[in-house]
């Protein structure tokens, strides 16, 4: 079954992430970009002293914070952190007190946590895409990304 049969009541919204970083750490930017039905939306922003895993899990927090009803959400992805980190190790994480299996705290706690709670909004159909592969909304959100590193770098 898929996302739309399982949930024909709820807006169905196409979505794409990324995040891009110069340095790691260093300047860093996210995009998001998001179809529904004939309806485009763009999401930038981006961070003086940030990595890239940071601003790959902004990129979805602010996207599914944007969604002002709850929705059913395709998100692409091309950050193996973000989905592997949503699809296996978040359940652990929350059991352990946000712990790793190491008994070692959690890195970027609040941003899962704030992850954790926009998901929880949503139901979130997760899909991985090769970066920089061809894939149309990657790459827009990819150049969404570079905008935000773009957008920091003129505030000096």
């Amino acid at each position: 079954m898929d996302q739309a049969t399982a949930h024909p009541d709820m807006p169905q919204v196409e979505m794409w992430t990324d995040g891009a970083c110069k340095g790691n750490p260093g300047v860093g930017g996210w995009g998001a970009w998001m179809r529904f039905g004939e309806h485009e939306r763009e999401l930038f922003g981006g961070e003086p002293l940030t990595t890239n895993n940071q601003m790959e899990l902004t990129a979805v927090i602010e996207g599914l914070k944007a969604l002002t009803k709850p929705c059913a959400v395709t998100l692409h992805v091309d950050s193996s952190y973000v989905m592997n980190g949503m699809k296996s190790w978040i359940a652990g994480w929350k059991r352990n007190g946000w712990k790793t299996a190491a008994k070692k705290p959690v890195k970027n706690v609040e941003l899962w946590q704030a992850l954790d709670a926009e998901v929880s909004r949503h139901t979130v159909h997760w899909v991985w895409v090769k970066g920089h592969s061809g894939d149309p909304g990657n790459e827009r959100a990819d150049e969404l990304a570079n905008r935000g590193v773009e957008l920091v770098r003129s505030r000096g």
